[in-house]
């Protein structure tokens, strides 16, 4: 048995994924986080309006009825 099977027994190196995708979900909540830090220390990060949010929930919403829609019939 490899210290990759060991690690992560079941998984073959096909099913694992690489880089990111292979990473502890914790260790990538980690750096998602630190890159939003850093997005909103450096002023790029976009805080959305009210207007904005509402907005987008409605597209949404549009969205999923309609697949929901194109389902049925």
């Amino acid at each position: 048995m490899t210290l990759d099977e060991e690690r992560n027994p079941g998984q073959t190196l096909s099913h694992r994924g690489r880089g990111f995708a292979a990473m502890d979900p914790t260790r990538q909540r980690d750096i998602a986080r630190e890159g939003g830090r850093a997005a909103h220390e450096k002023g790029t990060a976009h805080e959305f309006t009210s207007e904005e949010a509402r907005a987008a929930g409605l597209k949404s919403r549009m969205n999923r009825l309609a697949r929901e829609a194109n389902r049925q019939g």
